[in-house]
C-alpha cells in the first residue's frame, strides 16, 4: 500500500472584510458583547462577481503553481502530474444540478480522465473528500487528487450566523510522491444530530442555537479525536500543532483544552477572528496556516466538524520535502500566497456594500 499525503496546497481569501461592529451598528447590538460571545472581530466577504466556483479556482491555481513555482504558466496541469480525482466540498454550490467539480476541472485545463464529485456535509464536506482521496491513492488505483473546500457562506440578516459566516477557499493536491505532510492515520465519527440545516429551496440555513454546542460540535469532535489518539497510539503532547473546525472562537479553544492540547498548539490555526467561518473551508484553511510554518518531523492533529453531524480526524507528519517546497514557492510566487499575507490584504466595506455583495439586495 502506498504512503499518501499532501504534495501541495493553496488558499484564497477574498480581500473584502466587514467588521462585527459594523453589523452591530445596523441592528442596535453592543459590539463588545457580540465580539466577546463569538470570539470574532471581522469576516471575509466574497465580491459580487465571486462564487464558490471562482473561489475554488483561485485556491486550486495557487496549489498548482506551488508544484511548479519556477514556471510562468500557472494553469498547465499537464506539466504537474496525473491528477485523476477532483472533489469539491461546499455548502454553497452555485447549481443544485450541475457539478462544481467539472467546471473547476475544465477551467484549470485538466484532462478529462478524472473522477469528479461535488460533496456536501455541512462544514466537513472537504475533509470527507480528503479522506476518500487518501484512501483511493493508498489503494494504488488513483495517483493524485485535487480536493477543494469552497464556500460563499449564507446567513439570514439579523441572525447570529451573520456575524460569522464568511467566504474563502482552500485546495490540496494529494499524492504519494514528494509528500510534504504524510498521513499517519485517519478516522471519523458520525450520527444523526440535526443541529444545523437548510431544506431544499430555502435560501438561508437554520440552526439549533445552544444545541449546536455540547451534543453536536463538542461531542463529535471529541469522539473523533479520542478515537484517533487511540488508533495512532499517541498523546496530545506528541503533536506540535492541533487544528479544529472554527464555527466561532470559543468552541475550538474549549475542545482543545478538554482533550489536553495547549493554547500554543492551537493558536497558529485559529484564524476565525480575522476571516470568520467559511464553512467547508474552515478546518482545512486553519491546517494550511499551520503548514505555512511547520517544520520537518512535526506532527499535526486535525479534526473537522460538519453539522448533521460528523467529524473527520487526521494525524499528519511533516516531511523534509517541505523545506525545498517552501524555499521555491516563497521566492518564486507572488508575496500574497500564504494564509497570513492573504489575511492582511484587505479592504473594509460597509453594511450596504455587504448586502449587495452577498446578493441580499
Amino acid at each position: 500500500m502506498k504512503q499518501a499525503g499532501i504534495i501541495s496546497y493553496g488558499s484564497y481569501i477574498p480581500r473584502y472584510r466587514i467588521k462585527v461592529e459594523e453589523i452591530c451598528s445596523v441592528w442596535g447590538k453592543n459590539p463588545n458583547d457580540v465580539i466577546t460571545s463569538l470570539g470574532i472581530n471581522e469576516k471575509a466577504v466574497a465580491g459580487i462577481d465571486e462564487d464558490s466556483v471562482t473561489l475554488a479556482v483561485e485556491a486550486a491555481q495557487l496549489a498548482i503553481a506551488r508544484l511548479n513555482p519556477l514556471r510562468s504558466e500557472r494553469l498547465s496541469l499537464k506539466q504537474v502530474g496525473s491528477i485523476d480525482i477532483v472533489f469539491v466540498g461546499s455548502e454553497s454550490h452555485p447549481y443544485a444540478v450541475n457539478p462544481t467539480s467539472t467546471i473547476v476541472g475544465d477551467t484549470l485545463g485538466l484532462s478529462n480522465n478524472y473522477l469528479a464529485a461535488d460533496l456536501e456535509f455541512a462544514c466537513k464536506a472537504a475533509t470527507a473528500g480528503m479522506q476518500a482521496s487518501l484512501g483511493l491513492i493508498e489503494s494504488g488505483r488513483y495517483h493524485q487528487a485535487l480536493v477543494i473546500g469552497s464556500d460563499k457562506a449564507q446567513s439570514r440578516p439579523h441572525d447570529a450566523l451573520e456575524y460569522t459566516a464568511g467566504s474563502a477557499a482552500v485546495a490540496y493536491i494529494l499524492g504519494s510522491e514528494k509528500v510534504i505532510a504524510k498521513l499517519i492515520c485517519m478516522t471519523s465519527y458520525s450520527s444523526d444530530t440535526p443541529d444545523f440545516w437548510r431544506r431544499d429551496g430555502i435560501k438561508y440555513p437554520s440552526h439549533g442555537g445552544r444545541f449546536t454546542g455540547k451534543p453536536a460540535y463538542l461531542r463529535h469532535v471529541k469522539e473523533a479525536a479520542t478515537q484517533l489518539l487511540k488508533i495512532s497510539k499517541t498523546e496530545p503532547t506528541d503533536y506540535k500543532y492541533c487544528v479544529f473546525h472554527m464555527p466561532n472562537g470559543k468552541f475550538p479553544r474549549q475542545v482543545a483544552k478538554e482533550l489536553g492540547f495547549s493554547s500554543s498548539q492551537l493558536e497558529p490555526s485559529l484564524i476565525i477572528n480575522q476571516i470568520g467561518n467559511p464553512y467547508s473551508v474552515s478546518t482545512l484553511i486553519g491546517f494550511a496556516a499551520v503548514l505555512d510554518v511547520a517544520k520537518p518531523g512535526e506532527r499535526i492533529f486535525v479534526v473537522s466538524y460538519g453539522s448533521g453531524a460528523g467529524s473527520d480526524a487526521f494525524s499528519f507528519e511533516v516531511t523534509k520535502e517541505i523545506v525545498e517546497y517552501r524555499k521555491l514557492l516563497f521566492h518564486s510566487l507572488p508575496k500574497n500566497n500564504s494564509v497570513s499575507t492573504q489575511i492582511k490584504d484587505k479592504e473594509y466595506i460597509n453594511y450596504i456594500q455587504y448586502l449587495k455583495m452577498t446578493g441580499i439586495i
